[in-house]
């Protein structure tokens, strides 16, 4: 019965989707069952196109548009019901009339930049500080089911699978990651069970963190990951949406940067430490704490086990503003932090002296006025 009743739902949700382009050429998006609904998507603010195909719809031959555009509150559309044909034919349509060129010029050619080794992936994921001490938690708590009887001994079984099933949901989502750059923007393909097609447009990246864990050194790998308006923390628990490259040496992951912060180089930047009050604050990490910016970007290095370099475009930060805990009030040290739409990366300059983040906090205001007066980001192709 319930499944009858999900399935009259979904065909009724099928029939009432309805979505079409006005006159400005931006995107209108009719849905509902019970409440219908009628929302237009401006495409001059669009941050990524994306494909989806769930093992099941891939079966059946279908797939779902997601849309994601710049504006506060919900600021998504999921077109779904879609032939693999109308889905990307859709999806170029879409970044056509984003780019400020006619709907009908077809899908812009794309030149295919790297696809991460299978091996390398699987190596990556077992080699996180974080996965070897989810594995020796597993062992432990399998071994301890020995020992154990009844409930107990039950319970810690599914317990140690966790960790397990953590490892292999990453696997999954991140499996045959490919990367290929053309006019409309970088395009992102993944995926095992649940494949997914991704185009972050020109010009929408807000920031871009190099992550190097600890057991990755010797090998020379680092992963990137992204932030661009309307994906957010919470569509992200997975932790794999916001993954530009999951993993691939520096010299690799320094060329795509390139391609998604065109013009920036972080090291170039004149970079500054925090006064030597910080060694209080920040036992473990202060040796690795610099901050610095150019009139291109805004750069952070942080961390000691996993090191981190974040890059912030200054054009697509929102605020700028100086906090000082009490603890960091009685060493006179203070962070100034880069607000940036919601996601994966989080911009801050943590206990630099207080002089230090008021020079910071002046010399981003300025950056961030200049970027923002030469952006021509929107309507890309045009310009």
């Amino acid at each position: 019965m319930i499944a009858v009743v999900a399935l009259g739902y979904e065909f009724l949700a099928y029939r009432r989707l309805a979505f079409w382009f006005d006159d400005d050429g931006d995107l209108r998006v009719q849905s509902g069952v019970i409440f219908q609904q009628e929302r237009r998507l401006q495409l001059s603010r669009l941050q990524t196109v994306d494909v989806n195909r769930p093992l099941v719809a891939r079966v059946f031959g279908f797939a779902a548009l997601r849309i994601e555009v710049a504006g506060a509150g919900d600021s998504r559309a999921d077109l779904q019901y879609l032939t693999m044909a109308e889905a990307e034919s859709l999806r170029s349509e879409i970044l056509a009339r984003a780019a400020g060129l006619q709907h009908d010029v077809g899908e812009a050619p794309e030149a295919p930049l790297l696809v991460v080794p299978t091996k390398d992936l699987l190596v990556s994921l077992l080699l996180r500080a974080v996965t070897v001490l989810l594995l020796l938690l597993t062992v432990l708590i399998v071994v301890s089911t020995v020992v154990l009887n009844g409930w107990t001994g039950l319970f810690t079984v599914l317990l140690g699978g966790v960790p397990l099933a953590m490892v292999v949901t990453e696997f999954t989502r991140l499996y045959n990651f490919t990367v290929a750059d053309s006019p409309d923007g970088i395009r992102l393909r993944h995926g095992l069970l649940q494949t997914q097609a991704r185009t972050i447009p020109p010009g929408r990246v807000c920031a871009v963190e190099f992550e190097e864990p600890l057991l990755w050194r010797r090998r020379g790998w680092v992963r990137l990951h992204v932030t661009v308006a309307g994906l957010t923390k919470s569509d992200d628990e997975a932790g794999t949406e916001a993954v530009l490259l999951p993993v691939a040496p520096r010299e690799v992951a320094e060329d795509l940067f390139r391609r998604v912060l065109p013009g920036a180089d972080p090291g170039g930047v004149p970079m500054t430490a925090p006064v030597a009050q910080v060694r209080r604050r920040a036992w473990i990490q202060w040796r690795q704490l610099a901050a610095g910016a150019d009139p291109r970007i805004a750069v952070l290095r942080r961390g000691r086990v996993t090191r981190r370099l974040q890059v912030v475009d200054h054009a697509r930060v929102q605020s700028v503003r100086l906090t000082q805990g009490l603890w960091e009030r009685s060493l006179g040290l203070a962070s100034v932090h880069l607000d940036l739409p919601p996601g994966r990366i989080d911009a801050v300059w943590p206990h630099f002296g207080l002089q230090q983040c008021q020079e910071l906090l002046g010399e981003e205001v300025g950056h961030m006025r200049a970027a923002r007066a030469s952006d021509k980001s929107t309507r890309w192709m045009r310009d």
